[in-house]
């Protein structure tokens, strides 16, 4: 296991996309974990997905009376995100900013480019020229796109996007690999693998099909129900980042005496893919047992089986050793402890039947 090189305590860190589903509980867990430690959040709040979950988690945030800073803006400006490091002087800088979604990248490209290639790289500058220890950022499982090899390995060439939004995590990887080797930047991108959980994504799917279903509408599951998806919970990704947070890429040089570029990148999975059909049967059973759809319920009238979606991947599966060797640690939130506990907050934020 490696040993931390960076100390949180007395530290300000961060956050990009802090109202985001991952932003927002790894806000909270620093704050859980560590007493002396500032927290500068930023976010823009689109509208891609209800604006109401995000000031929620805002509230949550706020309520917990600690130093923290929240500042409504968008990374692709570079004059603001100038200013923040200036004002702030951030030792670690988590970015979690991005456009997300794999099919609405094929409807909005723009959104894909301004935040994720052209807000990552004002980060990464911004990076340059103030004193940065590390630099955390996500990444996503997309990069492996049709990937036949399962499971993904960080070791695997991943030169074959299937959507804009691969290509753009794709690219901040490129990015980070260039400003770590030419401006000594430790930096570490973590691919995530479909995470879910309590006031999550509604473009998710698990959320998706709790909406329609509540509404009596019929879900669509693609690909026939033959995709397979590496669930993972999103406690599981934060303590993940947590821990990657406290160790920087080491700098160091290489066998030719030339510096090697302090960057590594981490698959974040369960490691545990599981069929579509699986996934939905389950989700099912905890939303009546949370009292979200009535006990008899009639799911095989309410889905339907479709084709797969352009810039969808039929498996998603995570090797994780690198970050059980390095950090001793893999997510292992089973998927029905996880929607139960999806079910209970749905049920608990939008009422029961």
């Amino acid at each position: 296991m490696l040993k931390y090189n960076v100390t949180l305590e007395g530290k300000t860190v961060l956050v990009t996309g802090a109202a985001g589903f991952i932003g927002a509980n790894l806000v909270k867990r620093l704050f859980a974990d560590i007493n002396d430690i500032r927290v500068v959040g930023i976010d823009s709040i689109t509208d891609y997905y209800d604006v109401n979950i995000k000031y929620e988690r805002l509230s949550e945030i706020e309520a917990l009376g600690r130093d923290w800073t929240f500042v409504k803006g968008n990374i692709a400006d570079k004059a603001l995100i100038e200013q923040l490091f200036t004002d702030y002087r951030p030792a670690v800088v988590v970015n979690l900013a991005a456009q997300a979604g794999v099919r609405y990248s094929i409807t909005n490209p723009d959104a894909y480019i301004e935040s994720n290639l052209l807000g990552f790289y004002n980060i990464l500058e911004a990076c340059r020229h103030h004193e940065v220890e590390h630099l955390v950022y996500a990444s996503s499982s997309s990069v492996y796109g049709s990937n036949k090899k399962v499971p993904y390995s960080t070791d695997d060439k991943v030169d074959n996007p299937v959507s804009l939004y691969a290509a753009t995590k794709k690219s901040n990887e490129l990015m980070a690999h260039a400003y770590s080797k030419l401006y000594d930047i430790p930096s570490t991108g973590l691919r995530f693998f479909t995470v879910y959980g309590p006031a999550g994504r509604p473009d998710m799917a698990y959320f998706g099909f709790t909406n329609k279903l509540r509404e009596g509408k019929t879900i669509q599951i693609f690909n026939y129900g033959n995709c397979k998806r590496d669930f993972t919970y999103v406690d599981d990704i934060v303590e993940g980042v947590v821990r990657v947070m406290q160790h920087a890429p080491e700098r160091r040089k290489g066998e030719d005496g030339l510096p090697v570029p302090p960057y590594k990148v981490y698959n974040i999975g369960n490691s545990n893919p599981e069929n579509l059909l699986d996934f939905v049967t389950i989700l099912q059973e905890e939303l009546i047992a949370a009292g979200v759809l009535p006990a008899d319920y009639d799911f095989e009238a309410h889905k339907e089986l479709v084709p797969m979606q352009p810039g969808d991947v039929p498996v998603t599966y995570a090797d994780t050793t690198p970050l059980e060797e390095d950090f001793g640690f893999r997510p292992n939130t089973s998927l029905r402890e996880g929607l139960r506990r999806f079910a209970k907050w749905y049920a608990n934020y939008y009422g029961k039947i």
